[in-house]
């Protein structure tokens, strides 16, 4: 059976764009700015992604191509079955991630019918705060509005790649950048814009220190959904005739702009209300909704705001189920729509239990954290980690000649990417991996 191909680089482009801007692209990436100096940690940030994310980037796209199969038969096809651990690790870390995140996502479509009804106009943080609380700890509703975003993700992936995500990705792609342009206007035309764009935009550095590098390492990193594989799966519908490093150029543009964006759309707005920008991840739920609340036609922005949300966490679940599917797909030729189906079913179930322990599950802990902040950690500080390191040696140690090939790069640039995957990357991925332990 022929393997499925994108139609066309933009399809690529618009659906592996959509993989790499997240929730993290909209709400982590402002707060953390915020916290870390401001335009100083964007600089950082901007010359990291551009150096080791995009390496990284290009090395899992290469294997992807080069193989024409998912990341644990790629790794097993080019490199030997004992390079299959990797992309195991990459599929392992998928499923969890996916089961938690779906659990955020559903909080997105539960936000957005809160912002539809008008519960989230509020003026007092702490009434938010409680609404919060009260319905993420609901031993029901989040674990609906979960089921509903799995079921969405679903959806798109079970029809496979042109008809499935790469249509996704040309209709959701645009919608996310024109929600985000119609609210980055309203918030600079608030009275006192100019001092958020300052506080986004200025650089502070005196807060230039180890933690601020390696947030901005670990940031710059896992915001181009590198080390699990996702970057490698659409790696393999991609035809010869297509650039690999002009579309990854592209596809880590538009994620770092979209970061950029998420920070001009906030930051004026908080500043304008003297609000804290840097309030964490209660940003995007307990402080946004009181600025919404002083604008004219301020339900409506607050609907787009969580309508851009539940967009932005859509385009990268279905990459994550995507990325699982491949590997059974792939590996014993099942049909796709049973297979996702069932895939996604695990995932509901496994991320039953993330959402219950922010209510009835919440008094069990281990290692100091419940079952959902150990999936998160797990996944971000272990896995992704390990995945990166053994997709950066596989590339840079391994199969070279390969990703050279792939590549096509100038020679100076083709040395850069080598040691990059063979010395650099690996090293500074395991500082990332040694500092959050």
């Amino acid at each position: 059976m022929s393997r499925s191909q994108w139609s066309s680089k933009l399809g690529f482009i618009l659906a592996s764009a959509g993989a790499t801007v997240g929730l993290g692209s909209i709400w982590k990436f402002p707060y953390v700015t915020a916290m870390n100096g401001g335009g100083a940690f964007l600089l950082i940030f901007v010359l990291i992604t551009f150096t080791l994310g995009i390496a990284l980037m290009l090395a899992e796209i290469a294997i992807g191509r080069a193989a024409a199969c998912g990341a644990v038969g790629a790794f097993k096809k080019l490199g030997g079955k004992g390079w299959s651990a990797v992309g195991y690790i990459g599929v392992l870390c998928g499923l969890t991630v996916f089961s938690f995140y779906s659990v955020v996502g559903g909080w997105t479509i539960g936000y957005l019918l809160r912002a539809l009804d008008g519960r989230v106009m509020s003026n007092d943080p702490k009434a938010l705060g409680a609404l919060f609380g009260q319905y993420v700890s609901s031993p029901i509703e989040p674990i609906i509005t979960h089921a509903v975003f799995a079921l969405l993700t679903l959806i798109v992936v079970m029809f496979g790649i042109q008809k499935g995500i790469e249509r996704a990705g040309k209709v959701l792609m645009p919608a996310l950048f024109l929600l985000m342009l119609a609210l980055i206007v309203r918030s600079l035309t608030l009275p006192g814009a100019g001092a958020g764009v300052v506080a986004f935009l200025a650089p502070d550095f005196s807060k230039v220190n180890s933690k601020m590098l390696v947030d901005a390492l670990g940031l710059a990193f896992f915001s181009l959904s590198v080390g699990a594989g996702c970057m490698l799966a659409y790696g393999s519908y991609l035809g010869r005739d297509v650039k690999l490093t002009n579309a990854a150029m592209w596809v880590t543009g538009l994620t770092t702009m979209t970061s950029i964006l998420a920070g001009l759309m906030i930051f004026p707005a908080i500043t304008a209300f003297g609000l804290d920008a840097a309030a964490g991840p209660g940003l995007t739920y307990m402080t946004m909704p009181v600025v919404f609340n002083h604008l004219p036609f301020g339900q409506f922005f607050a609907a787009a705001f969580f309508a851009l949300l539940l967009v932005a966490a859509l385009t990268s679940s279905v990459s994550l189920l995507e990325l699982i599917a491949v590997y059974p797909i792939d590996e014993w030729n099942l049909p796709r729509k049973a297979t996702t189906g069932v895939i996604t079913l695990l995932v509901f179930l496994a991320g039953i239990p993330a959402s219950l322990s922010f209510g009835v599950l919440g008094e069990y802990k281990w290692f100091g954290r419940n079952v959902f902040e150990l999936m998160d950690y797990s996944a971000s500080n272990i896995l992704l980690p390990l995945g990166g390191i053994g997709t950066a040696l596989f590339a840079g140690w391994k199969i070279w000649p390969v990703i050279e090939a792939e590549l096509e790069l100038s020679p100076v640039l083709n040395w850069g990417m080598k040691w990059m995957c063979r010395i650099v990357a690996p090293a500074l991925i395991a500082l990332i991996l040694v500092y959050n332990l």
